[in-house]
Parts: structure tokens; sequence; C-alpha cells
């Protein structure tokens, strides 16, 4: 039996991530913390994370990966949300622009974001040894919380059934309804009421030619698969 219940919110980046965390901290004042991670593996320094803060009830970070920890006696309700990937990366770019405007940043979304148009942006990031920002997004972070031999898409797909919630930023609000469905028999005065925080403002002025929307739906081929099983299982009911 478990003596603490806590949130473990796995924050994907432009995925509605900041507007779940301000519901968290409206509903758990002072008890909310962030923190963020090095490495590849490193749920084992997330579980020391949360030991070492036995008061704190929500804990959100961008780059915490799977497996979900494991502790004794700590029941770890998991949650991140999905979203349409061209629509994620659309958003990063404008967001990596802005950041470029506002503020010295030499990271390299934002540095490369600042000196290119969106294709330029998009292929940039594709050549990228590595960089899932712009492939696969989704696939390659849910893969992580299934940690066996077998497929990426397999594994990603499998984390939707591992992970505590799961929800949809296209379907914002009746995600957070069912999470506080949820987490009602533990906190029934769960208060899911919108925040919306962070965004990035509109991004019609970007442009997108016809290969360039191959090129994309080539490339996040695996994360509308993930998108589709997550609204035929995860979210049917």
């Amino acid at each position: 039996m478990s003596d603490r219940t806590i949130i473990l919110h796995y924050h994907l980046f432009k995925n509605a991530g900041t507007s779940f965390d301000g519901i968290l901290k409206r509903n758990f004042p002072g008890k909310w913390v962030a923190q963020e991670f090095t490495g590849g593996d490193n749920s084992a320094a997330v579980k020391d994370w949360i030991k070492a803060n036995p008061d704190a009830v929500a804990f959100s970070s961008h780059t915490a990966t799977g497996p979900v920890p494991n502790i004794p006696g700590v029941r770890v309700i998991s949650a991140l949300f999905l979203r349409d990937p061209v629509a994620r990366i659309r958003s990063a770019y404008a967001f990596e622009r802005r950041q470029a405007v506002t503020r010295a940043d030499d990271r390299m979304g934002v540095a490369l974001a600042a000196k290119s148009t969106f294709a330029g942006y998009v292929r940039g990031r594709l050549d990228v040894p590595g960089d899932r920002q712009c492939r696969n997004f989704h696939c390659v972070r849910l893969a992580g919380f299934v940690q066996r031999i077998a497929p990426e898409l397999q594994r990603a797909t499998e984390a939707l059934n591992v992970l505590s919630f799961v929800g949809e930023v296209e379907r914002f609000g009746a995600s957070l309804q069912r999470f506080a469905t949820l987490v009602s028999p533990v906190w029934p005065g769960f208060d899911p009421g919108l925040v919306h925080l962070n965004r990035s403002g509109p991004d019609d002025d970007i442009q997108v030619d016809p290969l360039l929307d191959r090129l994309l739906a080539e490339n996040n081929a695996l994360d509308y698969e993930i998108l589709r099983r997550a609204r035929a299982t995860v979210w049917a009911a």
C-alpha cells in the first residue's frame, strides 16, 4: 500500500506542458517542483529527486526520461501530453524565433530559428544526426518508458498503457477532465480549470510548401501512428 502519491509530469516541449504545470501549481501551492536532467536514461536521478523532496506533490521536468520510477511506498501518477506532430514543430519554431528576439540564447534550435525560414529550420534540424525535434519526437520519448529490445514504435505504443495519463493538446479541456477524474480518489478537490501559459503566438505566417509537407509527413509518420493509436484506444472511452 502506498503511503504517498505524487504526480510526475513529463513536460514535452511545446505540448501545453506549461499550462498543465500552471494547473498543478494552483492545486498544490508550494508543493510543485521542477528540475532538468542530463544524459540518456536518467530515471535513477528522477527517482532520487522524488525521494529528496518528501513534501512535494507535483514534479515536472522537460528532460526526465522513462521508465517511470518504482519507489516503495510511493504511488507515481505519471502524465504527459501528445500533440499533432507538425503543429508541435510549427509551435517550436515560432517559440524559438521569439526567444532569439527577446533575449540572448545560443541554443542550437534558437540560433537556427533566428536565421531560418520554417523550411530552413525543419531541414536544418533533420540534418543534425540524432536530433529528434522534427523527426518522430513523441515516438522516441515514449519508447524510453519501455526498456526492452523491440522496435521503437512498438515500445512507444506500449508506453501509452504504461503511463498513468496521456492527454492530447488538441483536446486539452477534455483531457484535463479525464485527469481530474483519475486523481479525484486522492485529491477530490482537484480543479482542472483551464490555464493557458507560454503560448507561442500565431504562426499563420509560417509558409509550408508541398515538398515540405511531404518531408514533415515522412519524418513524423510514427508520431501520427502513435496519435492514431492513442485516439483509438487510450482515449476511445
